[in-house]
Order: structure tokens, then C-alpha cells, then sequence
């Protein structure tokens, strides 16, 4: 029987620079769709998902991340005194309970694959999750939930996927695809960012992976790929060859939140799917729109 899937890396130490100059003084991570920042959402996925060990890689000037995910005694104190209970108790539900959250530093911005290597010591010799804060989800269950359920039938490497543009596929990483249901299918090759007419499929990793512990010694070896950084899908090309890979095309849209139009679509999305929003914030879409047609 697999080893349950306890602890979830995410890797915060990214420079944010598509949102310059907004992250000059702010981690992309905490810009927020909605209320919620971006980090939030991810972390809550992850909590719905079973996970106990919450870690963040960072960098420098993301020490805002680690004071998010703590308690702020004088800002509870002020909720209570005026009464604001509702929004007092939401922020505690939010809260990692004491001891779940883990931080260490990417010293050098060296890519994705060096982020999930620096934190191999807080892992350790167990599978793990990872999930990248950028990609925010409207899913339910959420898509690292379906994973989970793919992963205690299948055990091994489990990758979410999205369907895209064939013409786009030049622009993400790319699986191919095997045998198997769209819940749970066999992935026979990963491609980095091929041009249309070499591309195994249209399914593209969307930022949510179960990868087995031995990832990290072939990390550890990796030599430097595109853009100079070491490369996760590198390194899960080379882990291929000796475990299994699943691939999930889960129910739920992804949002790219690292582009601005990404970003600007998810406010739109998941503001519409509030309750307290939706019917004011439609009809000001429509004001601005009609506006501007006319």
C-alpha cells in the first residue's frame, strides 16, 4: 500500500516581476483574487485535500507569507472589542494549527526544480504534494482532492492536467497521454513548451502534482535547462523512465494568476460566484461595458 500524502511544498520565492510595481514591495503570492490572497487559496486546497505539513519555500522580502499564516493578536483584539466576530472567526478558521507550517529559503532564483529541491530536508523520504500559488482553481472537489483520489488507486507520480488550445501548446508543458480514463490515464511523455506540430497532446501541467520522494536525488544532479534554472519537468522526464506517471483532467477551470489577464479574469470569476457580490458586481460589468460600446 502507497504512503499517504501528508505534506504539500509551495513555492513562494518568485520575484513577481509581471506586476512590477506592484510587487515591488508585496509577494505576487499575497495579491489577492477577491479578498483572498493567492497563497490562501492554494493552502486551502491543500487542507481540503488531507494535507497536515504546509511548507513555503521563500526568498527575500517574503516574510509577509510567514506572518499571514500566524496569529496577529492586536488585530483580533480590535475585531472582538467592536464586535466583528463573523470576520474574527474566519481568520482563525484560516490559520495552520500551531506547528503545521514549515519555511525555508531559496537563496538563488535557480527555477522551479531548485525550489523543490531546497525543501527535500522538511519532506523528507515521503511522497509529497506541490502545488504553485500562481494557478488558482474553481473546483469542487478541489483538483488536489481529485488527485488524491487517483493517487490511492494508482499510487506513483500523479500531475493534474487542462485541456488548451492546440495552437497554444508552445507555450506549457505538455503530456502525453496513454491508456486510462480521463480521471486517472497513464501519461507516456512530458514536453516542454513544443511547438504545435510536435506536441504528444493538448494537456498541459497546471500547477498541481503528487510526486514520489525520489524526485529529489535526481534533482540534486540536474544540470541547468531552459533559462539557465533547473527544470521540475526535467527532472520528472528522467523519473519517468523508472516510476509511473498519472495524469488527472479534473472537473474545474484553472486561472493563471502569474499573467494579468489571468489574474483579472479570476477576480471577475470568483467574484461572480459570491453570494454578497455577484448581482451588484454584474450589474457594473454591464454599466462599464454598455459604456464602453456605446
Amino acid at each position: 500500500m502507497q504512503q499517504r500524502v501528508r505534506t504539500a511544498v509551495f513555492p513562494v520565492a518568485g520575484l513577481g516581476t509581471r506586476f512590477l510595481p506592484a510587487t515591488k514591495a508585496m509577494p505576487k503570492e499575497m495579491l489577492t483574487v477577491v479578498d483572498r490572497p493567492l497563497i490562501q487559496y492554494a493552502v486551502d486546497e491543500a487542507r481540503e485535500a488531507g494535507i497536515e505539513h504546509f511548507v513555503f519555500v521563500t526568498g527575500r522580502n517574503k516574510g509577509v507569507i510567514e506572518d499571514h499564516f500566524d496569529r496577529q493578536y492586536e488585530l483580533e483584539h480590535t475585531l472582538q472589542s467592536r464586535g466583528k466576530l463573523d470576520v474574527l472567526e474566519e481568520l482563525w478558521r484560516d490559520l495552520p494549527i500551531a506547528g503545521q507550517t514549515s519555511f525555508t529559503r531559496q537563496q538563488e532564483p535557480l527555477g522551479l526544480g531548485h525550489a523543490v529541491w531546497c525543501a527535500r530536508e522538511l519532506v523528507g523520504n515521503q511522497p509529497f504534494a506541490l502545488l504553485l500559488p500562481d494557478m488558482v482553481f474553481r473546483a469542487r472537489p478541489g483538483v488536489l482532492r481529485q488527485m488524491m483520489d487517483a493517487y490511492d488507486e494508482t499510487g506513483g507520480n500523479v500531475i493534474g492536467v487542462e485541456e488548451v488550445d492546440p495552437k497554444e501548446v508552445s507555450s506549457y508543458g505538455i503530456v502525453g497521454r496513454g491508456t486510462g480514463a480521463d480521471g486517472a490515464f497513464a501519461i507516456t511523455s512530458m514536453v516542454e513548451k513544443p511547438r504545435p506540430e510536435d506536441a504528444p497532446s493538448n494537456l498541459f501541467i497546471s500547477g498541481r502534482y503528487i510526486l514520489q520522494p525520489e524526485i529529489f536525488g535526481i534533482l540534486n544532479s540536474q544540470t541547468r535547462g531552459a533559462g539557465g534554472e533547473i527544470q521540475l519537468t526535467d527532472a520528472m522526464q528522467t523519473l519517468i523512465r523508472s516510476q509511473p506517471f498519472t495524469g488527472v483532467k479534473y472537473q474545474g477551470k484553472v486561472y493563471d494568476c502569474g499573467s494579468k489577464l489571468g489574474f483579472l479574469t479570476a477576480n471577475v470569476a470568483f467574484a461572480l460566484d459570491r453570494d454578497d457580490l455577484a448581482e451588484d458586481f454584474r450589474s457594473e460589468i454591464l454599466r462599464i461595458l454598455n459604456k464602453t460600446v456605446g
